[in-house]
């Protein structure tokens, strides 16, 4: 009796889910089978697309970024040391998040904020800051028109005086 009331408590798995599973494993299976290959062009590194379209810099500046004891970061120009910014607490929240990140990266190769980072707008819209410490860059453009705006206002030519717009 008790063996007979286990086979009725059997959960048994549905072929269906059990094939819809195999597939995507398969699939997944393929398609990185595809790219390694060579059947589908692998992502472009930014730097090399420029490279390989001709794309040129069309502005140029370095920055240095500061936190002040109240919380504000300060944004320089890394030649003249120009104040070029200001973003108290709770503002420039997406200019904190990328130079975090490369200032982190920095940090774990014991380097300090003597070399300037280099801000650069390409003739064909897209804006890089770059690291030249780490060599690593965050592609400004990628994260849409109003953060890509914050780091344009910094380049040269442009609106020096955001401390009240910010």
């Amino acid at each position: 009796m008790i063996v007979r009331e286990y086979e009725k408590d059997e959960i048994t798995v549905h072929k269906v889910p059990l094939m819809l599973m195999g597939g995507i494993v398969l699939i997944s299976l393929a398609l990185t089978a595809s790219v390694t290959l060579g059947f589908v062009d692998r992502t472009s590194v930014p730097s090399e697309a420029r490279a390989a379209a001709g794309v040129k810099a069309s502005a140029e500046r370095t920055l240095k970024f500061f936190d002040e004891p109240d919380g504000t970061v300060r944004i320089e120009d890394g030649a003249t040391q120009e104040v070029l910014a200001r973003f108290g607490q709770g503002e420039g929240g997406f200019i904190r998040a990328t130079v975090r990140s490369l200032v982190h990266q920095r940090r774990i190769r014991g380097e300090g904020p003597a070399v300037p980072f280099t801000l650069t707008q390409w003739d064909n819209g897209g804006l890089t800051l770059h690291d030249p410490v780490t060599g690593r860059s965050v592609e400004v453009s990628s994260f849409g028109p109003q953060n890509r705006a914050v780091y344009a206002d910094l380049l040269p030519g442009k609106s020096a005086a955001q401390d009240e717009a910010h």
